[in-house]
């Protein structure tokens, strides 16, 4: 029995170290390359932008709510129930506003951060054809690791320096 508990062993001890010579493993900091890929920068810069569009037109809107509110106290009583329905509508109007801003912004960047994703993705997928890599792990799922595994910079140059043909 001893026997053969030994050849079993040494018949499995050349496959491990094949297996480990043919292997090639990396790491990637995925949300910090997704933080410094410039298409990210500019896609948060885009979207503020139109956040702040939108933001001015509510205020103007504000703005207008509150006139009629002031002008709601100098009014008669069958004035001011009228008064008081334009209010009603526009403070309708304001809320549905409001609706539509947050979940078009809202699409809009879920979608470009789902683009953004996918050339990540398909970069880490190049980089690892390219330089023999059998598995290139998102470090965030692990415990421990050397730092020599880690491939986040080069992955980032490479996203950034194909974003500057854009």
């Amino acid at each position: 029995m001893f026997w053969l508990g030994l050849i079993v062993l040494m018949m499995m001890q050349p496959v491990s170290t094949l297996w480990a010579a043919e292997t090639r493993i990396a790491t990637i900091d995925l949300s910090r390359a997704f933080d410094e890929f410039k298409r990210t920068k500019e896609a948060d810069k885009t979207l503020q932008a139109k956040g702040s569009e939108k933001k001015a037109e509510r205020d103007k809107k504000i703005a207008e709510i509150k006139k009629l509110k002031d002008e709601l106290e100098l009014l008669s009583d069958k004035g001011k129930q009228e008064k008081q329905a334009l209010i009603d509508q526009k403070v309708k109007e304001l809320q549905e506003f409001d609706r539509e801003v947050r979940d078009s912004l809202r699409q809009e960047r879920d979608q470009i951060v789902q683009e953004i994703l996918k050339e990540i993705d398909q970069t880490i997928k190049n980089y690892g054809d390219k330089n023999g890599y059998t598995l290139i792990l998102n470090d965030r799922v692990l415990l421990y690791k050397e730092k020599t595994l880690d491939v986040t910079n080069d992955i980032i140059e490479l996203l950034n320096g194909a974003s500057k043909g854009r």
